[in-house]
């Protein structure tokens, strides 16, 4: 399964004809300059169906190894990036994401700068940031590990039934902290606080800061506020047998586990970053602004970034 020739793996929507067409000409780039671009499997199945030349690329897992990935050039929004850090976890390959249309904080680049990004991706001519990832285990009422996984932006605990309440009880660093009923907890990485971890009233943490964010969903309770937690503490967040009815795990809105009550979700650092593959500095202050179009109007400046003098 291993090659001399590079590998690149190509992930794409597609749901999207502008999508199929683009991952096309990325792979018609990838054979003129030499490289060897790769699909995993579920997407070559489909791809091939919708534009029949795409069957000059390889499959993951069966013609390359995750291991032989170098890179990873993901054509769409922040849900198809997520399902390509999934796709190389257990590799060593960063990501890099071309937005077509979507608005993401994790996407490097617009698709009209397409063709310097593989240009760029041949030439090596990009740098790697690293982003702090999270371990998902689950426990049963023994102790025993029923159930692992990973996250790159969040965790989160959530009832599986509408009409009913979690009961819960957070557990910091192997101390018990407050129990109370809620419809969820969310525990986010810096990546993931711009996304439910947002939406469920946590702070925007920038992704240069280690940290752990802890929010509670509707909680009935009077110390239910967002935590932020050193990167390497551990939480934990049980679901107390007096709960009427299961709780179910999601991590980034793809991996899932029910939990019945008497189930234990313990979060902590992954020993393992997920790599996103930069090819221009942004500031992260920026991508913000873009992404909620937040008003900046009158901001005159007044040179106190990053290497302005005291």
């Amino acid at each position: 399964m291993t090659t001399d020739q590079r590998s690149i793996l190509v992930v794409a929507h597609a749901q999207r004809e502008d999508t199929v067409e683009a991952a096309a000409h990325v792979i018609d780039a990838l054979h003129t300059a030499g490289a060897r671009p790769v699909l995993a499997a579920d997407d070559r199945e489909e791809l091939i169906g919708l534009q029949p030349k795409l069957r000059r690329t390889s499959t993951l897992g069966t013609d390359v190894a995750v291991s032989d990935i170098e890179l990873a050039i993901v054509l769409g929004g922040d849900g198809t990036i997520l399902r390509a850090a999934e796709l190389v976890r257990g590799g060593t390959a960063p990501v890099l994401g071309i937005n077509m249309g979507h608005v993401g904080f994790l996407a490097e680049i617009e698709r009209d700068d397409m063709d310097n990004a593989v240009r760029r991706v041949i030439d090596r001519d990009y740098r790697v940031e690293e982003r702090l990832a999270l371990s998902v285990r689950v426990k049963d009422v023994s102790g025993a590990v029923i159930f692992s996984t990973w996250a790159l932006n969040e965790a989160t605990v959530e009832k599986a039934s509408r009409e009913r309440m979690l009961e819960v009880v957070v557990e910091i660093d192997g101390r018990p902290l407050s129990s109370f009923g809620c419809d969820g907890m969310v525990v986010s990485t810096p990546t993931g606080s711009t996304a439910y971890n947002f939406s469920a009233g946590g702070p925007v943490i920038w992704p240069t800061v280690a940290a752990i964010a802890v929010v509670p969903l509707s909680a009935h309770a009077l110390f239910a506020k967002p935590l932020v937690l050193g990167p390497e503490t551990s939480v934990a967040i049980e679901v107390l047998e007096r709960t009427n009815g299961t709780g179910i795990l999601w991590c980034d809105g793809r991996r899932s586990h029910e939990l019945p009550p008497g189930a234990r979700v313990v979060v902590r650092r992954s020993e393992e970053p997920v790599r996103l593959a930069r090819l221009h500095p942004a500031a992260f202050t920026d991508r913000l602004v873009r992404k909620f179009q937040l008003p900046v109007a009158g901001w005159r400046g007044n040179g106190d970034g990053p290497g302005a003098r005291p």
